[in-house]
C-alpha cells in the first residue's frame, strides 16, 4: 500500500484493486464499522438505559440501541473516509478497506451518510428527540472537531473524550428524556475512563501515529512523562468519581466494595504502565481498561436490581 502514495494518495484510496466477492465484501462492511468501538458504544447506551430504567423495557432498550448502532457505524464509515490517507501510511491500519482499494470512497461516503441520518431519524422517530440530538452532536463533533484535530494537538485526546462518553448520556435520555446529575456522573465514570485506555493504545503505536503526523500524545516529549502523569493522575481520579454512584444511592454497598477492588486493580496496572514505558505494558493496560469498564457497569447494574 504504502508504494502507492506517492502524491497519489486520493486514487489509491478511491479506486479498488481488484474485484471483491459478496462474501469478502461483507467483511469489508464489518470492517468499515469497527465492531470492537461500536460494541463498547452500545454496552455505554444500554448501561445508561438500565441505570435510568425504573424497570427493564425490551422493545425499548432494543430501539435505542438499534438506532445508536445505526449512528455509531455510519460515523466510523465516515471517520474511514477522512483518515483514509492517513490510514495508509500506517502499519497497523494500512489493510483497512479504503487504504487497501477494497472500497470507493464515494461508496463509503454515502453509506456512512446515510447510516447516520437514518440513525438520526431513527432516534427521534422511534425513541426521542433529546436522544437523537446527543448522537447528532456526538457524531458532529467526533467528526468535525475530533477527527482533524488529530493532526494539530495532543489536545484532541481531551476533545474526542467529550463524544466517546456520550452514548451514557443518549441511554439515559432514551429512558427518561432528561438528563439528571445522576447522567452526568456516569459521563463523568467514561470521560476518565478513555484517559488510560486511549494513552495506552497512542503509547503502543506512537511510531505509527507520527509517521501519519498524528499528534496523539503531546510533543516534544520522546520518554512520554506528560502522558504518563495523566495516566497515572486519570487513574487516581477514576477511583473517586467511580464511587460518586454509592454516594448518590444509584447504587449499595456491593458495588462500592466492588468498585473499590476494580479501581485499586485498576491503580496497581496504571503505576505497572507508569513504571516501565513498554508496549508491552501499554497492550496490558489496554486489555486491563477493556475489562474494567464492563465489569464496573455490571456491578452497578446488578446493586441496583438489588436495591
Amino acid at each position: 500500500v504504502l508504494l502507492g502514495l506517492d502524491g497519489d494518495g486520493d486514487r489509491l484510496a478511491s479506486e479498488p484493486r481488484s474485484l471483491v466477492t459478496k462474501r469478502s465484501r461483507v467483511s469489508v462492511y464489518v470492517k468499515l464499522a469497527k465492531p470492537e468501538v461500536t460494541l463498547l458504544v452500545l454496552i455505554a447506551t444500554g448501561f445508561g438505559f438500565m441505570m435510568a430504567s425504573p424497570f427493564l423495557s425490551v422493545g425499548a432498550l432494543g430501539k435505542v440501541l438499534l438506532g445508536t448502532g445505526l449512528l455509531a457505524i455510519g460515523t466510523a464509515t465516515l471517520n474511514h473516509c477522512l483518515e483514509r490517507n492517513d490510514d495508509a501510511k500506517m502499519h497497523r491500519t494500512a489493510q483497512r478497506p479504503l487504504p487497501a482499494g477494497q472500497l470507493s470512497v464515494w461508496e463509503a461516503y454515502g453509506l456512512g451518510l446515510f447510516l447516520c441520518l437514518f440513525g438520526t431519524v431513527y432516534l427521534a422517530m422511534q425513541v426521542n428527540q433529546l436522544t437523537s440530538l446527543i448522537g447528532l452532536m456526538t457524531s458532529l463533533i467526533y467528526l468535525g472537531v475530533y477527527t482533524p484535530l488529530k493532526r494539530k494537538s495532543a489536545w484532541c485526546t481531551f476533545v474526542g473524550a467529550f463524544p466517546g462518553a456520550a452514548p451514557v448520556l443518549m441511554g439515559w435520555a432514551a429512558a427518561t428524556d432528561t438528563l439528571l446529575q445522576e447522567a452526568w456522573v456516569l459521563f463523568a465514570v467514561l470521560f476518565i475512563w478513555q484517559f488510560p485506555h486511549f494513552l495506552a493504545i497512542a503509547w503502543m503505536y506512537r511510531e505509527d501515529y507520527a509517521r501519519a503526523g498524528m499528534l496523539m500524545l503531546p510533543t516534544n516529549d520522546p520518554e512520554g512523562n506528560v502522558a504518563f502523569r495523566q495516566v497515572l493522575g486519570y487513574s487516581f481520579a477514576l477511583v473517586p468519581v467511580s464511587l460518586i454512584p454509592f454516594w448518590l444511592g444509584m447504587a449499595g454497598t456491593f458495588y462500592l466494595i466492588a468498585a473499590l477492588l476494580l479501581g485499586c486493580g485498576f491503580l496497581c496496572y496504571s503505576y505497572r504502565f507508569y513504571s516501565k514505558r513498554t508496549k508491552q505494558h501499554a497492550k496490558l493496560m489496554l486489555h486491563v481498561t477493556v475489562v474494567y469498564l464492563p465489569l464496573l457497569f455490571s456491578m452497578m447494574v446488578l446493586d441496583k436490581i438489588r436495591i
